[in-house]
Parts: structure tokens; sequence; C-alpha cells
């Protein structure tokens, strides 16, 4: 079970002089990867639903993953989560592909259908049909990556007789987050992992329960191969050791830590050192 950082774009962790400090120490310390999530804008007022104070910083999650494929070379990169309707695929699927270049082939594209609807309003899109827009823009961004004469005609994105180069030197792998039927049925279709988050092992069996419902109702590309699974517990940071073997046991690919409360980049490498050490020890 490989083990990755979480979160490190946000906070006390988003300048470049405590990015390249975090990162090299993330290597340094047996983490095989770094993920970073995404908000463009967040509700102010802060509201219940809100995972974010909207003064909190938080850098945009490519940007700051190309900053982090400078000064690291072997750290996987990732995303947890794009939200992937708040974005124009075409666009996307280049960046996401120059990155790719760029770092190697390190990057796992994870996205997901958001749930903001303050900030899907911001950037003028609307929430209804978010799925569906989901599932058009990851096959569209695929045909972009993939095809010989990349071609796609959809509801939301249509393009014939354009290429894009270069094309993704390792992928991207594309990881799935969410933990509705809809989410598990569209990582089974269209991802080559899924990405969640839960309190506890209790909360993972759940959700590979619902993985392995969404797999008897649609059909998994060959191309894909196995489904990985990466998971992130929220809480607590310092979990049990035994749960980490239960992890591991339910066949998690890729453990996520996230060192919160991200206030003082001390404290983050301090929280990193323990749960390194425990992670390495199971």
């Amino acid at each position: 079970m490989d083990i990755g950082v979480f979160g490190l774009n946000a906070k006390a962790a988003v300048g470049p002089g405590e990015t390249a400090k975090l990162a090299r120490k993330a290597v340094e310390l047996g983490y095989t990867s770094w993920w970073v999530g995404e908000h463009v804008v967040l509700p102010t007022p802060r509201t219940q639903d809100t995972p974010m104070d909207p003064l909190d910083p938080i850098l945009d999650p490519l940007v700051h993953l190309a900053f982090v494929a400078a000064v690291t070379d072997r750290l996987e990169l990732g995303t947890g989560i794009v939200i992937l309707p708040q974005r124009n695929p075409v666009v996307l699927a280049k960046q996401a592909a120059s990155l790719d270049v760029l770092s190697g082939g390190r990057l796992h594209l994870g996205v997901g259908v958001g749930y903001l609807e303050p900030e899907m309003t911001a950037i003028g899109v609307p929430m209804a049909d978010r799925g569906r827009r989901t599932d058009e823009y990851l096959d569209a961004m695929t045909a972009l990556w993939t095809q010989e004469n990349p071609s796609y005609q959809g509801k939301y994105v249509s393009f014939d007789n354009v290429d894009a180069h270069p094309r993704p030197v390792g992928g991207p792998r594309v990881h799935v987050g969410g933990h509705s039927p809809a989410a598990f049925r569209r990582a089974v279709a269209r991802g080559h992992g899924w990405i969640g988050n839960g309190t506890s092992p209790a909360d993972l069996e759940a959700h590979l329960a619902g993985l392995a419902k969404a797999a008897t109702e649609v059909e998994r590309p060959a191309r894909l191969g196995k489904l990985e699974i990466t998971f992130m517990p929220v809480e607590p940071v310092e979990f049990p050791a035994d749960d980490a073997a239960r992890y591991r046991d339910l066949g998690v690919d890729r453990l996520l830590v996230y060192p919160l409360p991200v206030e003082d980049p001390a404290d983050v490498v301090a929280l990193m050192e323990r749960q390194g050490d425990l992670l390495r020890g199971i």
C-alpha cells in the first residue's frame, strides 16, 4: 500500500518556499504521491457545507502541481479532485497532457462533479446535469488523449477535424471521486481508479460495496485495467495502526494522509513524520 499526502496547496502551505520544502520532505519520508484539491471560489460568508473559510488561500491545483513537478523528480502528482463540470474539457485535456509530459508521466487526474452551488453559479455552470456533463467531458478528454483522429459529439462538448499534441506520456490516469451510486458507476466505466474519503475502515467497506454493485451495472473497458483504490481518512490524523492495516487488507492501493489543520508548515512536517513512521510499519 503506497502512502501519499493531501491538501498542501492551501493555507500555510501555499508559498513557494513552503511548497518546495514540504514536497522534498514528503519524498524523504517515503511518501510516493502528492494530492491537492480545488475550489475556485468559496461562499462568503461561510456556509455550513463549505469545507474552507473563504479567506483561506488555496492554489489552482494544476498550477501548483506544475511547481511541485519542477522541484521533485519521482513524486506522483494527483488532483483530489478537480471539479470537472467547471472546466472546459478541451482546455483541461491540453493542460493535463502538458503537465503529464513535463512531469515525465506522473499525473493522476482525480475528478468530481462538485457540490457547492455558489461556486458553480459564479463560474457560470448550472448544478443541473453536472453528472452527465462530467461523463461527456471525460469521454471528450479521453478522445483527445487516445484517438488517432480525435472526434467527439455530445450535448455539452463536440469537436471534429482537430488534434492536440503532445499526447500524454503516462496517462493521465483518471480517478473518479465521490460516494454516490452514480460516482461509483462513473469510476467503474471511465476511471483508472476511484478516490474517496471517510472516517474509518467501515466507511471504506461501504464504498467498496457500492463499487462492487456498480461493476454489475456498467461495463469496464479493458484499457482501464484493475480499478485502483485511493482513500483518505479525514479524521483523526493520528489513526491507530490497526486501522491502517485494515485499509491495506481491504485492498487500498494508496492511502492519503491529510495533515490538518495546515496552519503551520512545521506542524505539517511533524504530522507527516509521525504518519510516515506508522504507515511504513504496516
